[in-house]
């Protein structure tokens, strides 16, 4: 009798062992897959990037080519390290500035200048 108690939990002990190496397994191939789900979002967020720009700028203001060119001087003067840009989409052009990668980025910018451009807003790239 003790003999077969004694192969019972050897049966079980092996048993539960298998289980246990049988579930592993399968735990590790799910996070594989799911690491590979990742990784292949991660390289279409890149490629989609690198196609339409990313991030944030601030748009100081738009309208007419003159009033764009006088605004930016004014803020070249007030922020010389500063890069700005001058836009045209017909019909009017855009004064933007920065590029910031995050929107909160852009906000701390904007907080600061927003007495002198009023008219400041974000915009995505």
């Amino acid at each position: 009798m003790y003999k077969s108690l004694k192969m019972m939990n050897i049966k079980s002990v092996l048993t539960s062992f298998l289980i246990t190496v049988i579930l592993g397994t399968m735990s590790v191939n799910g996070q594989t897959n799911a690491s590979d789900q990742v990784k292949s979002l991660i390289k279409k967020k890149v490629q989609y990037n690198k196609k339409n720009g990313y991030g944030f700028r601030i748009q100081l203001d738009n309208g007419l080519e003159t009033t764009i060119k006088t605004t930016q001087s004014k803020f070249r003067l007030e922020h010389p390290t500063t890069k700005t840009y001058i836009l045209f989409e017909s019909p009017e052009w855009k004064v933007q500035i920065g590029d910031y990668k995050t929107r909160l980025e852009a906000v701390k910018i904007l907080n600061g200048i927003k007495l002198n451009f009023p008219l400041a807003i974000i915009v995505p790239r």
